[in-house]
């Protein structure tokens, strides 16, 4: 091989000889009127992907655009809803079309008949009703942001020291005492982390949920601990609005086939009829889910707490005392109903940091190792944590002890490892 040799040109020298094969460069072109102006410079253009937080070739990315659920957002990220939202826009066109119906066809003959504080009635439950329901569907429920990198390989870590020198995997599960009750903690294999008290995994938006009541499609999202209140007084109102509702059309078809045949009434007013209809078959499932709900606030328990029977006898086990309940139906509506509501732990606007390691899509009936971990989905809240449990233990592992009683009411005992 011959060696090969570096010269630095200097910047003032000859050019080489050419050889004497080579191709001459033809002459020069003339020259214009005057030196153009130099062609604009090319603008940084943002890239479709990667990571960055705002330097150059890369797009800033909003945490919620790499959020690891199943959930959709709107407005930049300030409303979230399930992935399936079919179910909530026939919510949507079943109130929309019955009141609609109602004050066109229904409420000026009641007001010219009977008052005028049919349709001033109508009005507020109307808006009160859709408040409660956009509220409860666009709130994020109480989601609890994955375990990172680092707590997920200590926790880990700390699972395996537990087992034993048998071929018997290591258990994986906590326990925490509250109220003179043990409750076990459950382990969430897509979050890496050990759940909350009446936490649970929802299987719809792969999250876990405080405080989890269960997924309901016709608002589009999850029920937990931030928008219960919401449900609840959107159920309670509108069983009230539709029970008002056909309770006027009742009133509008008798008064309005006096003297007259009620068949022909009836096809004289299908709009009314379709009300009726609507309003027939909807006003008894929402009253009975209704009072349902308000037997779970009463005894401060939640639906998923009552299908499994977690403190009573229904499968069939010991019964045992709700270590959450006030023993006061007072008690347990102010503090179900009017207590503090939590901050939102993702910070869904937030921008993607440049060393965020992105976490890849899994399914939450996978137990695989390779769980998501996003380190920047949590917000920067005064007397919280990254994960209400870690490594296996209450929350006052990173805070204390009266902080932790704040978030497992009513109160908390420290809690023990097996």
């Amino acid at each position: 091989m011959k060696d090969c040799e570096y010269q630095q040109i200097s910047p003032g020298a000859a050019p080489p000889p050419a050889s004497p094969g080579a191709r001459r460069p033809g002459p020069a072109a003339p020259p214009g009127p005057g030196p153009g102006p130099p062609p604009p410079a090319a603008a940084p253009r943002w890239s479709s992907s990667g990571s960055g937080s705002g330097s150059l070739g890369r797009r800033p990315r909003r945490k919620w655009e790499v959020f690891p659920g199943r959930n959709r957002f709107y407005c930049g990220g300030r409303l979230m809803l399930a992935g399936h939202g079919g179910v909530f826009a026939l919510t949507l066109l079943l109130i929309l079309t019955t009141t609609v119906l109602f004050f066109v066809f229904d409420c000026p003959f009641l007001a010219r008949q009977l008052t005028l504080a049919i349709p001033i009635i109508a009005a507020i439950l109307f808006f009160f009703v859709m408040s409660c329901l956009l509220q409860t569907s666009f709130t994020d429920p109480g989601i609890l942001p994955r375990a990172t990198v680092c707590e997920a390989a200590a926790l880990e870590k700390q699972i395996d020291n537990t087992g034993s020198s048998t071929y018997r995997p290591p258990p994986r599960t906590r326990e925490v005492m509250i109220n003179g009750q043990m409750v076990k903690l459950k382990y969430c294999f897509t979050c890496k982390m050990f759940r909350p008290p009446r936490t649970s995994h929802c299987s719809v938006c792969d999250n876990c949920v405080e405080r989890f009541d269960h997924h309901c499609p016709w608002v589009g999202n999850c029920v937990g601990r931030r928008n219960y209140r919401f449900f609840y007084a959107f159920i309670l109102s509108l069983s009230f609005l539709t029970a008002f509702i056909f309770a006027c059309v009742v009133t509008h078809l008798t008064l309005r086939s006096q003297g007259s045949n009620f068949l022909s009434t009836l096809k004289e007013t299908p709009a009314s009829v379709l009300e009726l209809v609507i309003c027939f078959f909807s006003i008894w499932s929402i009253l009975g889910l209704s009072g349902f709900h308000t037997y779970l606030v009463a005894s401060n328990l939640t639906t998923n707490e009552d299908i499994k029977g977690s403190w009573s006898s229904k499968r069939g086990g010991e019964a045992s005392v709700n270590p959450y309940s006030h023993k006061s139906v007072i008690t347990n509506c102010c503090a179900v109903l009017c207590g503090p509501l939590p901050p939102s732990l993702i910070d869904r606007r937030g921008f993607v940091q440049a060393d965020t390691v992105l976490p890849s899509p899994i399914r939450s009936d996978e137990p695989a190792c390779g769980a998501k971990p996003d380190a920047s989905m949590v917000e920067n809240v005064p007397g919280r944590i990254k994960n209400p449990i870690l490594l296996g233990a209450p929350v006052f592992m990173r805070s204390s002890q009266a902080e932790a009683a704040t978030w497992l009411k009513p109160s908390l005992a420290p809690g023990r490892t097996p």
